[in-house]
């Protein structure tokens, strides 16, 4: 079983609704840029920090996730946050 961009997409809505207080705030999509997907997260102000995490673990490890997927499909994805 191979992982769709849009199966990435789905994995990290789930990560953030479950790591943030107001997960009805969460939305993710995903754009193509240079042969890359760029999965743009976006969550409530106050759980910005939920999301990132002390020293930038949180969003460090969620970054792994997308990498990991990236390498068994051949694909590159980014995760970017927006304000």
């Amino acid at each position: 079983m191979t992982a769709e961009p849009g199966d990435v997409r789905v994995l990290m809505e789930q990560v953030a609704k479950a790591l943030v207080s107001e997960p009805d705030q969460v939305e993710v999509q995903t754009v193509e840029e240079n042969g890359e997907t760029v999965i743009e997260l976006k969550v409530a102000e106050s759980d910005m920090g939920k999301v990132i995490g002390k020293s930038g673990r949180t969003v460090r490890a969620m970054r792994t996730l997308l990498a990991a997927a990236g390498v068994k499909q051949h694909k590159r994805f980014t995760l970017e946050i927006l304000e």
